[in-house]
Order: C-alpha cells, then sequence, then structure tokens
C-alpha cells in the first residue's frame, strides 16, 4: 500500500482535532513508529473500507429479502432458528 501511496497525487489538508483526540493520535503514532500522517491515512481508508463492506452487506440483505418474500416478522424466527441449528 506504502508504494501506492507514494505513485498517487497527494493533498495537504487541514482538520481541527480536539486535544483528547490528537494525544491519543500522536500516542499510537508513537507506539507503532509512525507519522501522525500515516495514521490518519490509514484510519481514513480502514474507515472506508469497513463502509463500503457494511454497504455491501446491506445491499446483500435488501437482495434476499426482495428474491425471498421476507417481511420484517420473518426476521426473528428465522435467526433463532438458524441459532437452534447451531447449537446457540
Amino acid at each position: 500500500m506504502a508504494e501506492e501511496d507514494n505513485n498517487m497525487k497527494s493533498s495537504t489538508v487541514n482538520i481541527s482535532l480536539n486535544s483528547d483526540l490528537l494525544q491519543g493520535i500522536d500516542r499510537m503514532a508513537r507506539y507503532e513508529w509512525r507519522a501522525r500522517s500515516e495514521l490518519i491515512r490509514e484510519a481514513a481508508r480502514m474507515y472506508i473500507a469497513r463502509k463500503k463492506q457494511w454497504e455491501s452487506i446491506f445491499a446483500f440483505n435488501a437482495n434476499q429479502v426482495k428474491t425471498r418474500s421476507l417481511t420484517l416478522s420473518d426476521v426473528g424466527p428465522a435467526i433463532r432458528q438458524y441459532r437452534r441449528n447451531q447449537g446457540h
């Protein structure tokens, strides 16, 4: 990923952070022997990836509801049945 970052055009941005958040960022950056900027870049990449993953999950679920003609009242019993089958 680092090589990818070096080949991409970068921009400088100014953001406001409260002092507690900034101290936490700096503490983690020192602990991981990284620059503050790299820590923030990674956090942003992880946030975006997580959001995309959740969007994909919700889209899959919406498709399942539509193709299986499910209703909200079908969800609870389906979860309970699944858990019984899994031994939970």
